[in-house]
């Protein structure tokens, strides 16, 4: 695996790169930069003050691994793919689009508070006896470095497969919520199987017309698609969208007038375009939605064995009670945690479990 991390000043890049170097046996890489300092990693002399893995570097007895641009890096990594590398060498967009042709390349972003930071920014330069710059300069220096029309911060955060918001000021806190985040999980590059059908499931929910929810559905055995479906109105009539479901249209509660609605739920839309005799025994149904009990006991009729659902609806119980007694083995789909991830409500939550 070769991650990739990036943010502003003191947001925790190299904190990070530290724990997978320290925890999970990866080796830094460097990449050196061509383009001028950002003002914002300067003091207020304009003198560039050293960062914490150039710190590391410097008391390393193992000669650092250094490139002079981001395609010889990859060169060497990509023979070297099964072993573990990590780099904070994300200058621009233009390293991040060489990094990401291969497969096993993973960007992490990290971001903190702007205030956060220039309280580490500050410490930072006491450590070295140099002069801090107050948080105005260090605000407009931040801005220029983040919103810089010549490759800018912002798009590289934008570009992020995973993004970390790191406000604690407790290394120890900060590891712990890392730790339980599984960075180095290989389904962060290349999707498991429940990822990759629950992926197609929320796809095909994006084809919904229904008013009320966005569903999405896939029937699989062995491991190949038998058909995809989606909630709405059936073929011929006016779409939900558009008005073609009165009971929609009208915002009734769940479970109210389901007797005047008109709209096909994805799992029905499924089953009807793969028939019994093509679906089988041993085959799993991915819905980005906990089925209805409706929709359950037509699940249970085709002889399909697993449900995997993501998100839950208000009958599980009722659900899983008719599953259990079928013989349809129903789980919920837990994938590692994605998007935007406080980390210090990421810890108070491991605090609380504990």
């Amino acid at each position: 695996m070769f991650i990739g991390i990036c943010g502003g000043i003191c947001a925790g890049k190299s904190t990070i790169a530290q724990y997978l170097i320290n925890n999970h046996g990866f080796q830094q890489l460097h990449l050196r930069r061509t383009s001028p300092t950002p003002a914002v990693e300067k003091t207020a002399g304009e003198v560039t003050l050293p960062t914490f893995q150039q710190n590391q570097k410097d008391k390393s007895s193992t000669p650092a691994i250094e490139f002079d641009d981001a395609d010889t890096l990859l060169a060497f990594v990509t023979p070297r793919w099964r072993e573990n590398w990590v780099t904070t060498d994300i200058h621009d967009e233009t390293v991040v689009d060489v990094f990401e042709r291969r497969p096993f390349f993973l960007l992490i972003s990290v971001d903190a508070p702007i205030t956060v930071r220039w309280q580490r920014f500050r410490q930072r330069c006491l450590a070295y006896d140099m002069a801090p710059p107050d948080l105005g300069t260090f605000v407009v220096n931040n801005d220029a470095h983040v919103y810089s029309h010549a490759g800018g911060l912002a798009l590289l955060r934008y570009r992020g497969h995973l993004h970390l918001l790191n406000n604690t000021n407790s290394l120890t806190s900060f590891y712990e919520a890392l730790k339980s985040l599984d960075l180095t999980n290989e389904s962060r590059v290349r999707p498991t199987w429940d990822q990759y059908f629950m992926a197609l499931s929320d796809l095909a929910a994006k084809r919904s017309n229904c008013m009320k929810r966005q569903v999405g559905c896939v029937l699989v055995r062995e491991k190949r698609v038998i058909s995809t479906g989606y909630n709405g109105t059936p073929r011929g009539m006016t779409n939900c969208g558009s008005g073609g479901c009165p009971r929609c249209n009208s915002g009734e509660h769940a479970g109210v007038g389901l007797d005047t609605c008109r709209c096909l739920h994805a799992e029905e839309n499924a089953l009807l375009e793969a028939g019994r005799e093509r679906i089988g025994v041993a085959s799993t149904l991915y819905c980005n939605t906990c089925p209805c009990l409706t929709c359950s006991v037509k699940i249970c009729q085709v002889g399909i064995s697993e449900v995997v659902y993501s998100m839950a609806y208000s009958v599980d119980t009722k659900v899983e009670s008719i599953f259990a007694e079928a013989g349809v083995h129903l789980r919920q789909f837990s994938p590692p945690r994605a998007g935007l991830i406080d980390l210090s409500a990421e810890f108070d939550t491991l605090a609380i479990n504990n």
